[in-house]
């Protein structure tokens, strides 16, 4: 008998290998705005937030002025390169033998629904998902209200569920809403703070990722 009826991914870091891009373009973001710049290790610690929750967290005291001149720029920065952000290797096949196996795949992604929405038309494995959430559509990570919307959405309750993130962010999201997580290490978050947490696993490449869900989801 299996563990999970549900899987529950992170986009960024986790399915897509945009990781650099997304610290990248925040960092630019702040000098296109004469701001101070945050470090690589900070960049990466906001990844999986919403942009609201992202920008607060690096720079709490900013204008209103001074976020909008952010934000606008991160995105600029981002669909810039957008295009050039591929799937980890054996990303859509792994997923496909998961809903051969009748998994039901679901994502919850701090990204905007715009964001997502063309994410998952450039990779071409959008409709493996039954559900997907995003930041701007209800409480950002690491608040329960994205998996409790998909669990809901799915009937499948929370001891049926697995959410696998790259960041703390998502193990405190799974944890929050009474599911298991898994962690992977390839993506924003170093291995240490996502062992830290307690997930079932924490794994180093896609591919490791499959091996573990096809041996214990």
């Amino acid at each position: 008998m299996r563990n999970f009826d549900l899987i529950v991914f992170d986009w960024d870091g986790t399915l897509v290998d945009s990781t650099a891009h997304i610290a990248q373009s925040i960092q630019k973001s702040y000098a296109d705005n004469d701001l101070p710049v945050p470090d690589e290790a900070a960049a990466k610690h906001v990844i999986g937030l919403g942009l609201l929750d992202t920008f607060n967290y690096l720079s709490p005291n900013l204008t209103k002025k001074q976020h909008q001149g952010i934000v606008d720029r991160y995105r600029h920065h981002f669909l810039d390169a957008d295009k050039t952000i591929h799937a980890f290797k054996g990303t859509s096949e792994g997923l496909q033998a998961l809903t051969q196996r009748n998994y039901l795949l679901a994502v919850a992604t701090g990204k905007s629904r715009v964001g997502l929405d063309r994410a998952l038309k450039e990779v071409g494995f959008g409709h493996l998902f039954s559900v997907t959430r995003c930041g701007d559509e209800g409480f950002p990570k690491p608040h329960p209200d994205m998996l409790q919307f998909i669990m809901n959405d799915l009937a499948v309750t929370p001891d049926r569920t697995l959410m696998i993130g790259d960041t703390t962010h998502d193990l405190l999201l799974a944890q929050n809403a009474g599911t298991c997580g898994v962690g992977v290490s390839y993506g924003a978050h170093d291995k240490d703070g996502l062992i830290a947490l307690n997930p079932l696993a924490c794994v180093d490449s896609f591919e490791e990722l499959m091996v573990w869900l096809l041996e214990n989801g």
